[in-house]
């Protein structure tokens, strides 16, 4: 048989075969993909098989407690098994298939197990034993040599990713919670990596990558790959933790597969259970899922927010419904710090952590904290219907502490909205894909602007821009203008009056209302004068005064202007008005510009006045298109009614 990686997926995938019928399409990975690492992991502990086996009959017999570092040495991997079955002994005898396969996995070290109890397998063993497959099953794996000396790691890892592939994709309903389009996972590596592409071909460089969502891991081997193919010599240690137990189990099966150190793959929650607290990382990417509330981890969140800048999330907390913004925080502290070496980082957002959230906000704030200390390299806008479970447009947001000078306090934009070719089939919500063409001419645009920081007047790509970090800032000021009031006592105010709070709790209520009916028809422009024609309702408590002005009072832009004690104008509350002002100009020159020609005694309040960050694409990037002319909008009108004027008469008779 071909060890043509191609050629071997495709010959284990000929398997699921023999599960038409019992199981659904979308069920065939939860025993292909099991079995497959199962056949591996036996035909790579093949040779220190009987050297493992010795070694644990004189450890138990010594009664020796901890014997994995020891088994370990003697397998010369990560993982062993101690069980004297082995993957094609398990199905030997017809009649007890079952029991032997799931005494063959009970002999596996703790990390391997885990691994399979993760992805449900013992389950798949009663399933298909019921449904007479299970000796079938296992045979046909046992015809597949998966040796290292005929299947390297790398081409382990090769057949293993293009099975997850195709699992995923027929299993569309799910695909895009946990598998990344592999052509937008490259152009995110590029974008990553491209540079530092010169420090990169160091001879015996070291680089620890991490995603905090990994999934099936596709993003920790792409971003290998592409180092490991600038640097053979490479050292690359993968990182990742994911939540969902059948991708855990699918991602660190791939590193047991590629010969990687599995335990560095963390099962449970980033923010409640960080697998990796004490690691620092020079890169990091991440597909979080979009718009996925925090609640299940509200309370560890918040108090860790509430140690400030010393925990994770001090910059704000994003509102409930999305957590993207604290997956983002928690991978910039996870950065090493500039003197270090830096790191960087790229994530996939939806639109929302663009824009969401006013100014003062937990999202504007992060935003804020991010661009003030100038940690945002550049965004590029994605096409939609790029993935498998959304249609929405998406965006990568790089990020990076160690910038070059002349690209301090710079951001990128770049619109990679129109790059994209139809797929011939759509894979749920996936109708569109990009190219090896598309790829290579964005992370040329990408990397171009990056070198032009110097100049961003003058971008040499039309769908690049260059911006300062204060450029996405804003002010949010509060334009107040006086309050001015008349005061009449009228039916209708005597009636307001009646229903205060004050005063239905006052005992003398009757003879107040009585008092107030005989001065209806009274009124007054000024206050002064309206307190004299009051004094015939004689002493109020405060509360029942103040309702007595509030009830009288009538709003009147002709009326008196109302002041404080320290004769300061009052604000009229349904005058409020607020003003966005950029944040590189003066909120009184702004006032003096756009607001006082209109309103000369307006002022601002300055103790209200909040500063917000927003990265509007839409605004940066519009392009204005002429409306079509009138008339032939007019005659299309009339084309369409004239079509169902005939239906109609088709329809009558």
């Amino acid at each position: 048989m071909s060890t043509k990686h191609q050629e071997l997926a495709n010959f284990i995938w000929s398997v699921a075969d023999l599960l038409r019928g019992d199981y659904k399409q979308s069920e065939y990975g939860r025993v292909v993909l099991p079995l497959t690492v199962l056949r591996r992991l036996d035909c790579v502990l093949e040779p220190t098989k009987d050297a493992v086996l010795a070694r644990y009959e004189q450890l138990k017999d010594a009664g020796v407690q901890n014997m994995e570092p020891v088994l370990r040495r003697a397998a010369g991997l990560p993982f062993y098994n101690t069980s004297k079955l082995s993957f094609k002994t398990s199905f030997g005898d017809q009649d007890h298939v079952a029991v032997n396969l799931r005494a063959y996995i009970g002999g596996f070290s703790p990390g391997a197990v885990d691994v399979l109890d993760k992805y449900g397998f013992d389950t798949q063993i009663s399933r298909l034993a019921e449904a007479g497959l299970l000796y079938q099953v296992v045979a046909k794996f046992a015809e597949v040599d998966l040796h290292p000396d005929v299947v390297s790691n790398h081409q382990m890892g090769y057949v293993f990713e293009d099975l997850i592939r195709r699992f995923s994709e027929i299993s569309n309903e799910t695909a895009g919670e946990h598998f990344t389009p592999r052509e937008v996972i490259k152009l995110m590596v590029n974008l990553l990596l491209a540079p530092d592409e010169d420090d990169l071909v160091t001879p015996g460089i070291v680089r620890k990558v991490y995603d905090p969502a990994c999934g099936t891991g596709g993003m920790l081997s792409e971003a290998q790959d592409h180092i490991q193919e600038h640097n053979p010599h490479a050292t690359v240690e993968v990182y990742g933790q994911e939540l969902n137990g059948e991708t855990y189990a699918i991602c660190r099966s791939d590193m047991m597969l590629k010969g990687g150190d599995p335990t560095k793959i963390a099962y449970g929650n980033s923010f409640s259970q960080d697998g990796h607290e004490s690691e620092r990382f020079d890169y990091m990417l991440a597909n979080p899922p979009f718009g996925v509330e925090w609640k299940k981890v509200e309370n560890y969140i918040k108090a860790e927010a509430a140690r400030g800048h010393a925990g994770r999330f001090g910059a704000g907390l994003p509102r409930i419904n999305d957590g993207s913004l604290l997956f983002l925080q928690h991978m910039i502290s996870k950065m090493k710090r500039p003197e270090d070496g830096g790191s960087r980082l790229a994530i996939v957002f939806n639109g929302s952590p663009l824009f969401t959230g006013a100014a003062g906000s937990g999202e504007s704030e992060i935003r804020r904290w991010i661009l003030e200390n100038d940690l945002l390299e550049g965004i590029v806008a994605l096409p939609d219907q790029l993935f498998y479970n959304t249609g929405i447009s998406t965006y990568f947001w790089i990020l990076t502490n160690r910038k070059d000078p002349a690209r301090a306090r710079k951001v990128v934009l770049l619109d990679g909205r129109d790059y994209w070719t139809k797929m011939r089939k759509s894979l749920g919500d996936k109708r569109k894909m990009l190219t090896d063409e598309h790829i290579t001419e964005l992370t040329r645009a990408y990397v171009d602007a990056l070198s032009i920081a110097d100049d961003p007047e003058h971008p040499q790509h039309a769908k690049v821009k260059v911006f300062k970090t204060t450029d996405f800032g804003y002010q949010r000021i509060t334009v107040e203008r006086p309050l001015r009031l008349r005061f009449e006592v009228t039916e209708e105010t005597v009636a307001l009056l009646a229903e205060a709070r004050a005063v239905l709790r006052y005992a003398e209520r009757e003879s107040l209302l009585a008092a107030a009916k005989s001065l209806i028809g009274t009124s007054s422009t000024t206050r002064a004068e309206f307190a004299m024609k009051l004094n015939g309702l004689g002493k109020l408590p405060a509360a029942v005064e103040k309702s007595v002005w509030e009830a009288f009072s009538v709003t009147d832009q002709e009326g008196e202007v109302q002041t404080d004690r320290k004769g300061k104008p009052l604000p009229d509350p349904d005058l409020r008005d607020n003003e966005i002002v950029p944040l590189n100009e003066d909120i009184h020159d702004y006032l003096k510009r756009e607001v006082l020609p209109h309103v000369p005694d307006a002022w601002i309040d300055e103790t209200k006045t909040k500063i917000g960050y927003e990265i509007s694409f839409t605004r940066h990037f519009y392009v204005y298109r002429l409306p079509r002319p009138l008339t032939e909008i007019d005659a299309d009108i009339n084309a369409v009614e004239a079509e169902v004027q005939a239906l109609l008469r088709q329809v009558m008779g």
